[in-house]
């Protein structure tokens, strides 16, 4: 299953990244512009100054920027490894995953809602999904784009990639909703095809990783899927293994 780009992405070249949500980006033919980065993390390894970017035209007639960021290019064993950066796109290539069946762990439910108010802290569910016959089931997805080969687990896919206090939050909102009676599942998308399982970066945060293992313990679910990520698309591929 996979989510298309509109239209084809334009390779370009990373300048810099500078205030989180701007590039400076240099196109093939020597112009240079200005490409919003639609993640907020730290994008570790992902920010390399001179390295390949793709870039998607942005259509909005009251957009201030003309391009957004959506893949970074990172060079493992120099090898190129294509990286999806745009957080806004995980929700829905889980929403479609799960609407077409792909993922058996989350199949079976009667509709789909997103970003459905719930609990007693005002937050908004990615997804939920819902049955007659069973518990409501709220998925809340992180988008996920580390690797550090030279780190502590070089062939692992990692969250988070920063501090990350409001990942904190939706662990325990999450865990909140088990011990209502409901089901809650972390959904992990990977938005890269080269990493052998999945662990948490509980040295870049480890505040993360106790809020994590307390959910566990609740009962919330965690489910890891990586991506095939080219310049025509997303296409979610196969179940990773936890090694948390």
């Amino acid at each position: 299953m996979s989510l298309k780009y509109p239209e084809p992405l334009v390779e370009a070249r990373l300048l810099k990244r500078y205030k989180r949500f701007l590039a400076d980006i240099r196109f093939g033919g020597g112009d240079e512009d200005i490409a919003h980065c639609g993640n907020p993390g730290s994008m570790m390894g992902l920010a390399e100054p001179g390295s390949p970017i793709w870039v998607s035209a942005n259509r909005n007639p009251t957009a201030k920027l003309n391009w957004r960021w959506e893949i970074a290019t990172q060079s493992i064993d120099g090898v190129p490894v294509s990286v999806g950066i745009n957080t806004n796109l995980a929700n829905r290539v889980v929403e479609d995953a799960v609407t077409r069946r792909a993922i058996p762990a989350l199949g079976g439910y009667d509709t789909l809602r997103r970003e459905v108010k719930y609990g007693s802290r005002n937050s908004r569910i990615d997804l939920l999904l819902t049955d007659p016959e069973r518990s409501d089931c709220y998925v809340e997805v992180k988008s996920v784009t580390l690797r550090r080969p030279d780190g502590p687990n070089p062939e692992a896919a990692e969250f988070p990639d920063a501090r990350t206090e409001r990942g904190a939050k939706h662990l325990a909102e999450l865990a909140d909703i088990v011990r209502a009676g409901g089901r809650a599942v972390m959904f992990y998308l990977v938005q890269r095809g080269d990493c052998a399982h999945f662990s948490l970066a509980s040295d870049i945060d480890p505040a993360y990783a106790a809020a994590f293992a307390d959910a566990r313990d609740a009962g919330v679910e965690a489910i890891c899927y990586d991506c095939a990520v080219t310049p025509h698309g997303i296409e979610l591929k196969s179940a990773l293994p936890l090694r948390i």
